[in-house]
């Protein structure tokens, strides 16, 4: 099969990041709903725009426009620092959903990534081929790329209240383009032949990934102003002009790009998961169902890193957005459902008021390495060894046929 790739794009990431923080941190106005800005030191005539709502755009305000120029567009415009270390954390967490996706996860920068899906894919083309062939396969294989896309997007925008863009294609340089098209909060597709002629060919040929403004201009004096041009011109007189660079461009115009999506990454410092309800959870039943989920989840992440936890994090957010977080540190490192679990519904009860409480996270921490083969602690009791064989079964089950059909007793 084809391969099937994402490119992933977190929309205007800093401005939303930073609206989202402050949201989290109680602030009652959405700083993308007012004339806003993510620049430098607002007393220094030298600090730029690093981002713009959507209004401040409207008043001309551009990225990488010094803040005083900006400041006599619109006056009451308000001006907010950089947080990287927020921006960091944001696009760690981003990551960490497109690795329960796939493992081959590139990032391209702090707010872009490219999602290599095409085993996520693989089994759904062998059952649809089997009833669809030609065009007609090939729509109902768009639509299964467009629904899974569109399941990320949902996901970051309840659990953490801001959107991306999403583009698929078969390389990544379709993808990158594709998810450049139309903003915000939209999912773009250029997957054949058809589509990259109506989509990409009528764009000016500086939207082409890796042309310059240099390179547009030397481009345009030789009569070639848009994508379509360039894919349509002799490639030998591209040569002759650019030298190899030429002969990339023509490659790149026509779709042609065979790049592996690069997985080298770190190992992680920390694992979590959290979800934002549809409900306020009122009792501490309803906590622990949703706790029972999550620490599932987060455990078989973290024996599919080879890892094991010695610290147990639970964060409770209310619906007036008060924020309460306890953490416990564990007698021994483990990968255990259990007793990370018995861990996190401790923690829950210490914390839990009675205040309808809106969000919910489990996170483990202080993570350390297990050797490769060494799936069992000699020094463990027998009843962790029995437990330790209980979840590694589950998750082969897990893994062979879905987590939504494996259940443990405790999710039940």
């Amino acid at each position: 099969m084809n391969r099937v790739i994402f490119h992933i794009d977190v929309n205007n990431a800093f401005l939303s990041w930073t609206a989202v923080k402050m949201l989290q941190d109680g602030k009652k106005v959405d700083i993308r709903t007012i004339p806003s800005i993510i620049g430098g030191d607002e007393a220094s005539r030298h600090g730029i725009v690093l981002a713009k709502s959507p209004i401040a755009k409207k008043f001309g305000i551009k990225t990488a426009m010094p803040i005083y120029q900006a400041k006599t567009l619109c006056p009451w415009l308000e001006v907010f620092p950089s947080d990287f270390a927020t921006y960091k954390d944001f696009s760690n967490k981003l990551y960490n959903l497109f690795l329960s996706y796939t493992s081959k996860v590139q990032r391209f920068s702090i707010d872009e990534s490219f999602l290599d899906m095409t085993n996520c894919f693989k089994s759904i083309e062998e059952d649809l081929s089997k009833d669809f062939k030609g065009e007609i396969l090939q729509n109902e294989l768009k639509q299964v790329y467009i629904n899974k896309a569109e399941e990320i997007s949902n996901m970051v925008k309840k659990n953490w209240g801001y959107t991306v863009n999403i583009g698929i294609a078969h390389n990544k340089l379709l993808a990158k383009m594709a998810s450049d098209l139309e903003k915000p909060d939209k999912i773009h597709t250029v997957l054949d032949e058809k589509e990259m002629k109506e989509k990409l060919w009528p764009l000016s040929v500086n939207e082409l990934l890796f042309v310059g403004k240099q390179t547009s201009a030397k481009l345009n004096k030789i009569g070639i102003k848009t994508i379509e041009d360039l894919a349509t011109f002799n490639p030998n007189v591209l040569i002759k002009v650019f030298g190899k660079y030429g002969n990339q461009m023509y490659e790149y115009a026509n779709g042609i790009e065979n790049s592996e999506v690069e997985t080298t990454r770190m190992r992680p410092k920390s694992i979590s998961q959290e979800e934002t309800l549809a409900k306020d959870a009122n009792t501490i039943e309803q906590i622990y169902r949703i706790i029972c989920k999550l620490t599932n989840d987060v455990t078989y992440k973290l024996r599919k890193e080879k890892m094991k936890a010695s610290v147990v994090c639970v964060d409770l957010r209310t619906k007036d957005f008060r924020d309460y977080s306890h953490q416990k540190k564990l007698g021994e490192p483990t990968s255990s459902t259990k007793i990370i679990l018995e861990q996190a519904k401790k923690l829950a009860e210490e914390m839990f008021t009675g205040e309808p409480i809106r969000q919910i996270g489990v996170k483990v921490d202080k993570l350390v390495e297990l050797s490769e083969g060494v799936q069992i602690s000699l020094l463990s009791g027998n009843e962790n060894i029995k437990q330790d064989r209980l979840d590694q079964t589950l998750d082969n089950l897990s893994k062979r046929y879905g987590g939504k059909i494996i259940k443990r007793g405790i999710l039940d």
